[in-house]
């Protein structure tokens, strides 16, 4: 049986990597898709908060089961920064490059170089009841972005026990670990599709 449900984003690449992580027999449509336009609310305080708002939002406005989600980079070095700022770290025009040169520049005077993504999706079911979900990858930061592929902060951030930044993996490996892949891997053993 095919199950819609609305992935609520307009990021082409989140899209994407959602469509070849989830099972094809789920049809997902973006917010284009279903008439939405313009950037959703995200005013919580903590990366749950903000994926239950855009859920919520959407739900409410087409009545179909939604999933959102919010990711954060976290590094200790940084005190938790960019976290919840994450796509907003050099202001809110939402530029990856900037964000990327202003970390980079942040870390320059630290050694220490650790990093988490972090990912919480939220579902808010056909009957608009919300359930949550965590991923978390641990890594570092590279000196400089490489690659091309993913998005974000894929050119700068290397998972542990690897060499490459997410940006140079294939995207079927990255796929297969990466804190977004954990999160929608615990929302299918929770959910009946």
């Amino acid at each position: 049986m095919n199950t819609s449900l609305v992935v609520c984003t307009s990021n082409p690449g989140k899209l994407l990597e959602l469509r070849a992580m989830l099972p094809s027999r789920m049809n997902l449509f973006s917010l284009p898709e279903i008439g939405i336009t313009g950037d959703l609310e995200e005013t919580g305080r903590t990366l749950e908060d903000n994926a239950l708002q855009k859920a919520m939002t959407v739900h409410e406005l087409c009545g179909l089961p939604c999933l959102s989600d919010d990711t954060g980079l976290e590094i200790p070095a940084l005190h938790g920064e960019p976290g919840v700022f994450s796509a907003r770290y050099a202001g809110p025009q939402r530029d990856m490059a900037a964000n990327i040169r202003k970390l980079l520049n942040r870390l320059e005077e630290h050694n220490d170089r650790r990093a988490r993504f972090r990912t919480v999706l939220a579902y808010i079911d056909a009957n608009g009841k919300a359930h949550c979900y965590t991923g978390v990858v641990e890594g570092t930061i590279a000196m400089d972005p490489k690659g091309s592929h993913g998005f974000g902060y894929d050119p700068v951030f290397i998972p542990i026990g690897h060499t490459l930044t997410f940006a140079e993996m294939p995207t079927e490996l990255k796929n297969g670990m990466s804190h977004r892949a954990k999160a929608l891997r615990s929302f299918m053993e929770h959910q009946a599709f």
